[in-house]
């Protein structure tokens, strides 16, 4: 039994209760969690904007230790730092046999349900369930990493940042040379940013309409800030670029305003990638004839097309030298009682991440 952060109901506050965790059966593994961020996911499953399976067991960008695993697992083993990932590949399914496993269709979780103490079954937040001292995951949810990385910075790739950084990289291609614009500059945002400055962006655009998120993307390597409050971004981006539009513009927001922002800011032939998540309400209209006449490419990044066992540990390499600032991702080190009011300083955008540690 152990303390994890719970939401019982659409817009209850969350609540710090004692959770069953089962010891690991097949192909499970038992983790002993040092840090988690606070994301906005956590936030959508709280308001019932992911769905209705309540009660939750919120918590998702994760790091820590194996504790232990269930029979047949040999990826991991008790004793290893691991980030958490929600995206354990099968191996078996149409994407996967393709060779595109980071579109895995069949994704795997923990078969066994963490309870509360009167047996009602938890529903964890895309499948991690990490607000808990001690959290029960598929094992292919667990991807090894150099263990002297900070967990608190390297645990934010398990969402939020890898998100950002693989709509540039991954999804987007960005190249040598090539000049980006990202709308939207809160955690994915910024991800992307620094996404583009790796992968060796010359012109790297960033637009918002708080200044204080202008003057984070700027330290992650931002090299011009629009504030949207004060200029058209579509003309503020076009003329940046020569007059010609961005050669990849990444919506990190997900609406349909940023997202027609997004298409009309890119070069003809850019690119544009959806990476901010729009809710089921939302709709779009275009002339037929600006998409064909503009050519390039509609892409969207799901988890920054990553695949973890590829990714995580190079971005942790990166990270241990001083190449990805990850640190700079970590506004506030919280308890895990604090979860609620880091869910209001992230509506009032005054941080990037708040992470818990344990």
């Amino acid at each position: 039994m152990v303390q994890g952060v719970v939401a019982r109901g659409k817009g209850v506050p969350v609540e710090l209760v004692t959770v069953v965790v089962p010891e690991p059966g097949p192909g499970e593994a038992l983790v002993k969690v040092q840090a988690c961020g606070v994301c906005h996911t956590d936030l959508h499953y709280r308001e019932g904007g992911i769905n209705d399976d309540f009660p939750f067991l919120l918590g998702h960008e994760a790091a820590g230790v194996v504790e232990a695993v269930g029979e047949g697992v040999e990826d991991v083993a008790p004793g290893d730092f691991v980030v958490l990932n929600w995206r354990a590949v099968c191996g078996r399914c149409r994407a996967c046999l393709r060779g595109r496993p980071w579109y895995c269709f069949d994704t795997h979780n923990a078969a066994q349900p963490m309870t509360l103490e009167d047996g009602t079954k938890l529903s964890p937040a895309l499948g991690i369930g990490a607000f808990a001292e001690k959290t029960l995951v598929h094992s292919g949810q667990c991807t090894k990493v150099d263990p002297a990385a900070r967990p608190a910075a390297v645990g934010l790739l398990g969402c939020g940042v890898m998100a950002g950084i693989g709509a540039a990289i991954n999804t987007g291609g960005v190249g040598r040379g090539d000049s980006v614009a990202v709308i939207g500059c809160g955690g994915v945002g910024d991800g992307a940013v620094l996404g583009a400055r790796l992968a060796g962006a010359a012109t790297i655009i960033a637009v918002d309409v708080d200044p204080r998120k202008l003057q984070w993307a700027k330290d992650f390597g931002a090299t011009h800030t629009v504030n949207a409050k004060d200029t058209d971004p579509v003309e503020a981006i076009r003329e940046l670029t020569g007059g010609f539009g961005a050669d990849l513009v990444i919506d990190a927001v997900g609406r349909p305003e940023t997202w027609k922002q997004a298409f009309y800011a890119r070069d003809l032939a850019g690119t544009v990638v959806l990476v901010g998540v729009p809710t089921p309400d939302m709709t779009l209209e275009m002339p037929l004839i600006d998409l064909f006449s503009r050519g390039g490419a509609l892409k969207s990044s799901w988890y920054g097309d990553c695949l973890p066992t590829r990714d995580f540990p190079m971005l942790v390499d990166l990270y241990r030298s001083g190449r990805l600032n990850l640190d700079g991702f970590v506004s506030e080190e919280i308890g895990l009682g604090d979860v609620e009011s880091a869910f209001g300083k992230m509506h009032e955008g005054g941080v990037l991440r708040s992470v818990v540690i344990f």
